[in-house]
């Protein structure tokens, strides 16, 4: 029987993290990792310690902002990447595991991250009704590889 890859291991665990969320518009996980380590896990949702999307406004989910996103809500990678730096664990040469593709802020802060490689299962253009990706095409223009899952 063949063992499971650690990037196989990681975006499976991103799935399951998805499964968490408390917005009732997507549902997205993150993993970091590093050496075959997990550095720190994220979802999407409102900051710990606020309001419950699901559970406080079921049926239509929180307030729109101007653009048309969740006013409440942290993306599972600034979730995940503000974890790693509240509890001390350096990022510089991680890689992130996400359910959907970085939109473009979540890009800036993983390059400011010191994150390297991005792996992606599914295409967040697509899921908005985007002509492209531009959080993927920000990182591989600025050196961060980032890639659409090709495992499972």
């Amino acid at each position: 029987m063949a063992k499971p890859s650690f990037d196989e291991i990681f975006m499976n665990l991103a799935l399951e993290l998805a499964e968490r969320s408390h917005c009732v518009k997507a549902h997205v996980g993150a993993v970091l990792a590093k050496d075959t380590r997990i550095i720190s896990i994220g979802y999407n949702g409102p900051p710990s310690g606020t309001h419950n999307c699901d559970q406080e406004w079921p049926i239509e989910g929180c307030a729109r902002d101007s653009k048309g996103s969740c006013s409440l809500a942290l993306h599972a990678e600034e979730n995940a990447i503000l974890y790693a730096v509240k509890n001390g664990a350096g990022l510089l040469g991680a890689t992130l595991y996400t359910t959907l593709s970085p939109c473009l802020p979540c890009a800036r802060l993983i390059y400011s991250a010191g994150i390297i490689k991005v792996f992606y299962k599914y295409s967040y253009a697509s899921y908005k009704g985007l002509s492209s990706d531009e959080g993927v095409d920000f990182l591989n223009k600025f050196g961060v590889e980032a890639v659409q899952f090709a495992g499972n």
